[in-house]
């Protein structure tokens, strides 16, 4: 096991405390549109009609998943005037986007 012994480095408690938030964050994720949102955002802020241009998706659906990320702590906002700008805000979200972006959101042509 990772700590050299016959015994596993978490404990049960720690993995039933842990999997269920583990399994909700993977939840919010787990939508081919909040993918594509976070695929821009992982290379950095982006203001909604950005996002729309970026992502084709319609502007009421990208205002129910920014709403719905943001709600999940997924995504923070930042309001300039009037304009809403929207990055990644979860630590464990960014390191997983990358890894995703560089397998599944980039051009690989």
């Amino acid at each position: 096991m990772a700590n050299g012994s016959d015994r596993p480095s978490i404990s049960i408690a720690a993995m039933n405390e842990r999997v269920p938030l583990a399994a909700a964050f993977l939840k919010g994720l787990a939508s081919p549109q909040r993918l594509k949102i976070l695929c821009v955002l992982v290379e950095g802020e982006a203001h909604v009609g950005a996002l729309i241009a970026a992502t084709g998706i319609s502007p009421s659906s990208m205002s129910q998943h920014l709403g719905k990320l943001k709600e999940e702590g997924i995504v923070e906002v930042r309001r300039d005037h009037r304009t809403l700008h929207y990055r990644i805000g979860h630590p464990a979200t960014l390191a997983v986007m990358q890894l995703l972006s560089d397998h599944f959101c980039k051009d690989r042509s």
